[in-house]
């Protein structure tokens, strides 16, 4: 006989323990009652955040994932609209004390996790731990192909002219370099590729601006962070990079939380397998010239 299927409203957990571990699967760690403390009524969040309203559901998950970070083992859970997965992952994870990467679908659901999300769940917790915010390269201005655009003007509109002068003012007082600062540029926009970099077109160690690198200053803080916010881009660059030999992207982690995972098997077919579009070979033109 099948079990029925879970409504949309409830929230389904699949754990899978670590082989021969000790502890026993019945009984809560002590980060799992502590997540459901800081989740309950009168709890840290209800106390700090005026909007928090304590959900069943949501103690249920953040008590799921909290035991598999303490035991090391793996955890599959869907949860319905409404659950507050976000919260029931940040919680454990910040209450765990260990170096968490929490991926997420999209590049604008990595700001919002990590601009708004994340500062909020913290602060109400009352922890100071280091977090960073890494995106992967195309994402951040760089200097040299910068000073490239500007001695080699290559636009064809006024507008296009303003926008590049535009982003010029912004290299000047922009800390993280990060292109998702210019609200009014779209992610389209063919200056972007520009005035960021690729794997192929950056020079490393070699660039004249190789102290004052936005990627290099990003990566540098992702290790130094206790919890690091990227996206599944990132994430499975980083593992195509490592299983190649040609080294990694992110920094080594005790736990990873990959947020709407259901959108992994279609980017994964983009990283690990084989396809040829005229994108890149325009790209490879324009960098030859």
């Amino acid at each position: 006989m099948q079990p029925a299927a879970p409504s949309p409203n409830e929230t389904t957990f699949d754990e899978v323990p670590v082989e021969g571990a000790s502890v026993d699967a019945r009984v809560p760690s002590r980060l799992a009652q502590a997540s459901r403390e800081a989740l309950s009524e009168g709890g840290e969040l209800a106390k700090n955040i005026p909007s928090f309203s304590s959900r069943p559901a949501q103690l249920d998950l953040a008590a799921a994932v909290a035991d598999a970070m303490d035991r090391r083992g793996t955890l599959l859970a869907e949860a319905g609209t409404g659950t507050g997965k976000t919260f029931a992952y940040l919680v454990p994870a910040l209450l765990s004390g260990k170096k968490t990467i929490v991926s997420t679908g999209t590049r604008a659901l990595q700001d919002q996790l990590y601009h708004r999300d994340l500062p909020r769940v913290r602060d109400a917790l009352g922890i100071g731990l280091k977090t960073a915010l890494l995106k992967g390269r195309a994402n951040y201005l760089c200097h040299y192909r910068m000073r490239q655009a500007q001695g080699e003007p290559r636009f064809t509109s006024r507008d296009m002219a303003a926008q590049f002068q535009r982003i010029v003012a912004w290299s000047g007082r922009t800390r993280m370099g990060d292109m998702a600062e210019l609200d009014a540029l779209p992610e389209d926009s063919p200056l972007l590729p520009m005035v960021t970099s690729t794997a192929e077109n950056c020079l490393g160690s070699e660039c004249p601006f190789f102290n004052d690198c936005f990627v290099v200053q990003a990566r540098q803080r992702a290790q130094a962070a206790d919890l690091v916010v990227v996206n599944h881009h990132l994430l499975l660059a980083d593992l195509a990079l490592k299983q190649e030999g040609f080294g990694e992207i992110l920094p080594g982690a005790q736990a990873f939380v990959v947020d709407e995972a259901h959108q992994l098997p279609e980017l994964a077919a983009q990283f690990f397998g084989e396809a040829l579009s005229a994108r890149p070979l325009v790209e490879l033109a324009r960098d030859v010239l």
